[in-house]
């Protein structure tokens, strides 16, 4: 094998591994995407449509789908605009080492307890919180704009974070790993039109960061009382204690095969709070 024939197939590796990550991370940005996951299942359904048409021969559908299909590219970048920034936003804000940070089973026990004890306390006494969890999907934007604390996280300290006429009350808690990062940040709000009405900003803005990233949010109403989780652009309403805290768990777990630990545990955790 001569040297010429190796660095050949040295720059055949790296331009397969090139392509493989960026093909990757569009497609994991994609699905973490709800208003862009929905986009390209749109295309794909177009493309079979006109498939199809051209099999069985319909003129008058082939002819109206070419006609879409060659001005489709340029119709899908005016009007999905926000979208598609959104989705180069979130490859930027990806980190390419995955989480923040992997935390230990203990450590996730301990996460889970300290939001769950917050916000059953704020439930009660009828505070509003905004706790915001994250995942593969960096926040570092909006940890930027906010209150900086990187804090030990203890539901004491979310507490009086959201305790009424505290000046960090009305924004949110974002929290990576097991610490708090920082208060008051501001995210944008959902404009999904089947939210109810009567939900206000905080349920608005959990799901708005929740249908741009991967994080979750925990909401506290202040006027009901009501918990509730956005996630994976979803927002989970009027949750019991107990249905917040198995969410939580379930969501925090581990989805890869590096931490290969004993689940039965953590589903029995936290039996002390009922």
């Amino acid at each position: 094998m001569t040297v010429s024939m190796i660095l050949n197939f040295c720059k055949w590796i790296i331009d397969i591994s090139i392509l493989w990550v960026i093909i990757y991370y569009l497609l994991k940005n994609f699905k973490n995407n709800v208003k862009m996951s929905l986009l390209i299942k749109g295309v794909f359904i177009i493309i079979l449509v006109k498939i199809l048409s051209d099999v069985l021969n319909l003129t008058a559908t082939g002819l109206i789908l070419e006609y879409i299909i060659e001005w489709g590219p340029l119709a899908l970048i005016i009007i999905f605009q926000p979208e598609i920034r959104g989705a180069l936003e979130q490859l930027g804000r990806s980190q390419l080492l995955g989480r923040h940070k992997i935390l230990t089973v203990d450590e996730r026990e301990k996460l889970v307890y300290e939001i769950i004890q917050a916000v059953d306390y704020c439930r009660k006494a009828r505070i509003g919180a905004l706790i915001v969890i994250e995942r593969d999907i960096s926040l570092s934007d909006y940890i930027d704009k906010a209150k900086s604390l990187y804090a030990d996280l203890s539901s004491e300290l979310l507490i009086s974070i959201f305790f009424p006429n505290n000046p960090l009350h009305d924004g949110a808690v974002i929290i990576q790993g097991n610490r708090v990062s920082c208060a008051g940040a501001v995210f944008p709000t959902s404009n999904n039109i089947k939210l109810n009405k009567r939900l206000g900003t905080r349920h608005r803005a959990a799901l708005g960061i929740a249908e741009e990233t991967d994080a979750i949010s925990v909401v506290v109403s202040e006027e009901t009382g009501r918990i509730s989780i956005a996630v994976k652009g979803e927002l989970f309403y009027n949750l019991s204690l107990d249905d917040a805290r198995m969410m939580l768990i379930d969501e925090l777990r581990p989805k890869t095969s590096d931490e290969l630990e004993e689940t039965d545990s953590e589903e029995e955790i936290y039996e002390e709070d009922n």
